[in-house]
């Protein structure tokens, strides 16, 4: 996979297109949003869907710790679909789970779903975390700088000839980036919303995840085209 290097507060960062950031000075990994045991939550409420998404996110993330090898791995809120999920965990994803983990040090940021620690799992948990210049949450701050932060499930359209193409993407600016839902049962909200919007007010660039690669596009105020989306017109 061909990761595409970026610069937020002075640090270099690299997007991964499996959808998630490497900060090798720190020999860092950062996720957001993997929604574990999403699946077993919808079954409880009478949504009956394959149950396999916890084992799917799982594989994605064993992949990302073989290939980078990581000292530390910030997960950015919402790592489980509940505040019950990590004890819905089965046996065989819990142990997975947990040798994972061996050996690196692990920051649980919370978010509105999973607004408690998870039990029985290595690592700390804390409403934000800071590292350097960074600062790690769940729901970005309008007008913070030096931040990485989840929540939205941010995805963007990509003009091409043969029409647009959707896909989850990072949104970034000089001050600011803001992940793709890691899970694998996570929808997604158009970079145009906005509340996605308030966050980058002079636009940015977005990496659109393809199966090796990014492909990236700058947006321009994203104030201007969440305005025009609302009132039903095209954007300039």
């Amino acid at each position: 996979m061909i990761a595409a290097p970026i610069h937020i507060a002075g640090e270099r960062l690299m997007l991964d297109p499996g959808g998630y950031v490497a900060w090798p000075a720190q020999r860092l990994l950062a996720f957001a949003d993997l929604h574990l045991e999403k699946g077993s939550h919808l079954a409880a409420r009478g949504r009956m869907v394959p149950p396999y998404d916890t084992r799917e996110t799982l594989d994605r993330l064993a992949r990302a710790i073989r290939r980078h090898a990581p000292q530390r791995i910030v997960l950015l809120g919402d790592s489980f679909h509940d505040a019950g999920g990590c004890a819905r965990l089965a046996p065989a994803d819990c142990a997975m789970l947990l040798k994972l983990l061996v050996n690196i040090e692990v920051t649980w940021v919370l978010g509105n779903h999973d607004p408690v620690p998870p039990e029985g799992l290595p690592g700390i948990a804390v409403e934000e975390w800071k590292l350097g210049a960074l600062t790690f949450r769940h729901i970005g701050q309008p007008g913070a700088g030096g931040e990485l932060s989840g929540h939205y499930h941010p995805k963007a359209t990509m003009p091409t000839r043969a029409g647009g193409v959707t896909r989850p993407c990072f949104l970034a600016d000089a001050r600011r980036l803001l992940l793709p839902a890691f899970g694998a049962y996570t929808g997604g909200l158009d970079i145009t919303d906005p509340a996605v919007a308030a966050l980058f007010p002079r636009g940015g660039r977005a990496f659109l995840l393809g199966q090796e690669r990014l492909f990236s596009f700058p947006t321009g105020p994203l104030r201007h085209a969440a305005r025009a989306a609302l009132a039903g017109s095209p954007t300039a």
